[in-house]
């Protein structure tokens, strides 16, 4: 029994290495069996789908398997594999990315944080919605990931300045208590009688009697209870955090990775879109969207994690001095960051300037900046175009004004001659994740080996009988599907292999791509059931003695409210915005862009 044990242990200690080698000739007869150029594209799409699902090696490393095996089984030749790998979508998403990680250089998110919560104030449901409120806008434009991180430590510092200075406050009102309900006037010593209750004891001063504060059992209880009742507010606050980070990331185009691979299978498969996914039209959807999914995410962390007793949570007039002490815990790592630096100002400048020309391009109700310019034969200026323009000004602008004087000296005790600009490589180099690059090229190259072989004509015509099925039942399912997929795999991942099965759908039965493809590019980002399915999520796990249980009985509820809401939008805004109710003639031509 205990050799069969070991032989278990040592297999589950290699699983990796064995699906890594077993899956593919488990898999052979696929190629084999059927030597068709759709069965072989269906072979390496199932082989990737496992790898990634399993992780059993690096994402970035199974994206890069098409340049290998479409080539070896004559998909694609391997320049036309291998060009698919550096899109427009892929400049978009690195400019966006050198934005975020100049604010994170000068911690301008973190004044941006504070300054915020400040005007919110310490008040467990303003608390909670401030946090919420920053988290949310802050992802839209960093990392998911970084807003967590940055945000937790700070709600913590303060939950923990309110929970000491409720204890304070809990201690003197019992020492009050004791002294009303015990003080009273005694002639003399002798009248002090030992027969007194044994938990309290008195000590004679001046002829009156003074309690000692020894009521241990009611202070126990008072303990036990604030411990319970901050305990279940640190869950509330971990959670709102990583929720809203999440929720905030769908509302911008590079806000999260599946928003730009939604981007990109579009100008892929449907070349002759008209630009239809771009960083305004985006917003214009999305963002109305965000906003009602938090709104309603916050009311169902409110109810479960602080109750509905609004009077008590907001709070009314003057402060009390808990709030006061906590407020002061967030004013001083506000005045730690000091006064608004030069490179503060350049970078926040350069950011807002970024999305006014975003917003601007090609707005849709009139001629934006690039149609007017540079747009009027063809499609020359993108989003990516603008991030990548702007970003580089990062490494042009100095961090400090010239000046004729002294810049200082290094740590080293070297004098600088010149100050350093907003970024440099170095930093860059550190901060980028080109794993997500390599991720979405991936995806382009499944998408194009699909269109190129067949295997999208051949899956569009097998899934043609839905076309009985009512499209809003459609989407709701297939949202449903996408969510609880990507609560045990990659947000990314999910997006790559799902968009271009559902735009070969949408095809087959007449309906408007988007239609579909919107609402599950967006159901992607709801991963909030397990620690494991979002960084942020085991952020927040770490952080706020959090259990399993807690999170899958938020996170369910959570999952239902953003499918159900973005269904919502897709019907409502999102079905006049982008016109849902016609089958686009874009749509008809499905020859991908070379």
């Amino acid at each position: 029994m205990g050799s069969l044990l070991n032989v278990f242990k040592w297999l589950w200690y290699h699983i990796n290495y064995i699906i890594i080698f077993v899956t593919p000739l488990v898999l052979l007869p696929l190629p084999l069996v059927i030597p068709t150029p759709e069965a072989r594209c269906g072979y390496v799409i199932i082989l990737m789908a496992l790898y990634w699902c399993t992780e059993c090696m690096p994402l970035a490393v199974t994206a890069l398997l098409p340049v290998v095996l479409f080539p070896m089984m004559g998909i694609m030749k391997a320049g036309d594999v291998s060009i698919e790998y550096l899109k427009d979508s892929n400049m978009l998403f690195m400019g966006g990315l050198l934005v975020a990680i100049a604010v994170e250089h000068w911690n301008l998110h973190k004044r941006i944080a504070l300054r915020v919560l400040l005007l919110v104030g310490v008040r467990p449901s303003l608390l909670m919605i401030g946090f919420m409120i920053v988290s949310a806008f802050l992802s839209m434009w960093i990392s998911n990931t970084a807003t967590t991180a940055m945000m937790l430590p700070i709600a913590h510092a303060v939950l923990q300045q309110l929970q000491v200075t409720e204890a304070r406050a809990e201690e003197q009102d019992l020492q009050t208590a004791a002294e009303d309900n015990l003080g009273f006037e005694l002639e003399s010593k002798e009248e002090i009688t030992d027969e007194k209750k044994p938990d309290t004891k008195l000590q004679l001063e001046n002829g009156v009697v003074q309690p000692q504060v020894t009521q241990e059992p009611m202070q126990e209880f008072g303990r036990k209870a604030m411990e319970a009742k901050y305990d279940l507010l640190t869950k509330g606050m971990s959670l709102s955090v990583c929720y809203s980070a999440s929720i905030g990331g769908t509302a911008t185009l590079t806000g999260t990775t599946p928003n730009l691979i939604l981007k990109g299978q579009m100008d892929k498969l449907f070349p002759g879109n008209g630009d239809v996914i771009n960083f305004a039209s985006w917003f214009g959807f999305a963002f109305p969207n965000m906003v009602l999914m938090l709104a309603i995410s916050w009311l169902w962390l409110q109810f479960m994690f602080l109750g509905f007793n609004l009077k008590k949570s907001f709070g009314c007039g003057v402060k009390s001095d808990r709030d006061k002490e906590a407020y002061a815990v967030m004013r001083g790592e506000y005045k730690k960051l000091g006064g608004m630096k030069f490179a503060e100002g350049a970078v926040l400048t350069i950011f807002i300037l970024l999305v006014l020309l975003w917003f601007t391009r090609e707005p849709g109700f009139i001629p934006g900046w690039a149609t007017v310019l540079f747009n009027k034969d063809d499609a020359f200026v993108s989003d990516g175009t603008v991030a990548v323009f702007m970003s580089m000004l990062f490494f042009i602008i100095p961090s400090r004004l010239p000046t004729f004087g002294s810049y200082g000296f290094t740590e080293a005790g070297k004098r600088i001659k010149a100050p350093p600009a907003l970024l440099n490589w170095q930093v860059v180099h550190e901060r980028m994740p080109w794993n997500i690059i390599l991720l979405l090229g991936g995806g382009f190259a499944l998408a194009a080996g699909s269109e190129i072989s067949g295997l999208s004509k051949w899956l569009g015509e097998s899934l043609a009988p839905l076309q009985k099925i009512p499209p809003f039942a459609i989407s709701i399912l297939l949202s449903l599907l996408v969510a609880t997929f990507t609560e045990c795999s990659s947000n990314t991942a999910t997006t790559t292999l799902f968009l271009p099965i559902l735009a070969s759908m949408a095809t087959a039965i007449q309906l408007h791509p988007l239609y579909v493809m919107l609402p599950c590019t967006i159901a992607a980002s709801l991963a909030f059931m397990l620690p494991v399915a979002t960084p942020p999520n085991a952020i927040a796990f770490s952080f706020g003695n959090l259990k399993v249980v807690d999170m899958v009985r938020a996170g369910f509820m959570l999952n239902i409210i953003g499918i159900l809401c973005i269904n919502l939008g897709i019907n409502t805004w999102g079905y006049a915005m982008f016109n849902m109710g016609t089958f686009p003639q874009w749509a008809n031509n499905t020859q991908s862009q070379p």
